[in-house]
């Protein structure tokens, strides 16, 4: 359909006869179903009803020749498989899977077997883009049922809100561990660009740890943080104008690729500090790891044990962090952290003159101490 510009001039009146409809938008799926919406609700008004004639696009290259040619609308139905037993569940309303398979010819579904006994193969029209799961389909059986049939019930559990443990973990640290000695708490972006996430931080990228993002708008948001040093570094960029010494810490959450996880990455909950002043002063960021493991009931030792920690400066290889000034934080024979100087280049790629000393650590190793 033209532009609104153009309204009058190629408005849809009672002789109109011929229609052309086009739909324009950044994001090609969302244009799709838009697309397939607006065929399918006017091919009802065809001579020849509910049929449609295709339009055939040619995607050019910059020389003019053809890069990929599509064919729109598409209107194949999506094939959503679904149990009986699990739509009876989310109702709360015992249904055979004939019940269902009436209940869905009603909202103008189609079912047929699937490929064991206890499967139903619904057939999704293009313009029902809004059945995406399985949960999908039981709505649209509920509707069918009805509301107002399905039996109240009363709860057989009962359960109490509260803070997950992690949260409240994550709280104690902020306040207790970190705020009152005197560190100022950052909130930065979750995403980061690529250099900041590897190439500033002298870390290499084995295209195995952080999630890239497909399409990114911008050179800053490529990537889901892998670290929180980078953006505690950028908000010293942009405050190194302030007196020093400046001490900064922040505690969230960062994304790791993960193959065994159902969506391919997990988030890990991690603490980081900062010291920026005069001199590195390691002996500083050291005082505040050591206040953190007392608040988390761990004292130095030989870190076998999940109650000790050691510091492991010949094993370290954090290029982040300056040779010999830098050390893995051991506990439980597991490797949670690292601490020590960074690298005059780590500061230099982030603009700063100062010396820094930084502890980044693992948050949820601890939760077992504290539960």
């Amino acid at each position: 359909m033209p532009p609104i510009i153009n309204g009058d001039h190629s408005k849809i009146t009672l002789d109109t006869r011929n229609m052309f409809i086009e739909c324009t938008a950044t994001d090609k799926t969302k244009a799709l179903v838009v697309l397939n919406v607006l065929v399918s609700a006017f091919s009802r008004y065809c001579e020849d009803a509910f049929s449609i004639e295709p339009v055939r696009i040619e995607y050019l290259n910059y020389d003019g020749t053809i890069d990929s040619v599509d064919q729109t609308p598409h209107l194949d139905a999506t094939e959503i498989i679904a149990s009986p037993k699990y739509i009876s569940s989310l109702i709360g309303v015992d249904l055979e899977a004939q019940e269902i398979e009436t209940l869905l010819n009603r909202m103008m579904l189609e079912v047929t077997a699937g490929s064991s006994s206890d499967e139903l193969k619904v057939l999704c029209p293009a313009y029902r883009a809004d059945i995406l799961h399985a949960c999908d389909v039981a709505e649209d059986v509920a509707i069918a049922y009805g509301f107002n049939r399905v039996k109240e019930q009363i709860p057989s559990f009962f359960t109490t809100g509260r803070s997950q443990p992690l949260n409240l973990l994550t709280d104690l640290l902020r306040k207790e561990a970190l705020a009152q000695r005197g560190y100022t708490e950052v909130l930065t972006w979750v995403t980061v660009s690529h250099e900041e996430n590897f190439t500033k931080m002298r870390r290499a990228d084995d295209n195995k740890q952080a999630v890239k993002i497909s399409n990114p708008k911008s050179l800053e948001f490529q990537e889901c943080r892998r670290y929180l040093l980078p953006g505690v570094l950028k908000t010293l960029r942009e405050n190194r104008n302030v007196r020093l010494p400046l001490r900064l810490f922040e505690v969230g959450d960062v994304v790791r690729l993960e193959e065994n996880s159902s969506i391919g990455a997990v988030n890990e909950r991690r603490l980081c500090a900062v010291h920026c002043g005069t001199s590195a002063a390691f002996e500083v960021v050291k005082a505040l790891l050591d206040h953190v493991m007392l608040m988390l009931g761990v004292e130095p030792g030989d870190g076998n044990s999940k109650s000790t920690f050691r510091l492991d400066s010949e094993g370290c290889r954090d290029d982040a962090f300056f040779p010999g000034r830098r050390a893995d934080i051991i506990v439980g024979g597991v490797n949670v952290g690292v601490i020590g100087w960074l690298h005059p280049e780590v500061l230099a790629n982030f603009s700063l003159t100062s010396p820094c000393s930084a502890v980044e650590m693992l948050v949820e190793p601890f939760l077992d101490k504290t539960a």
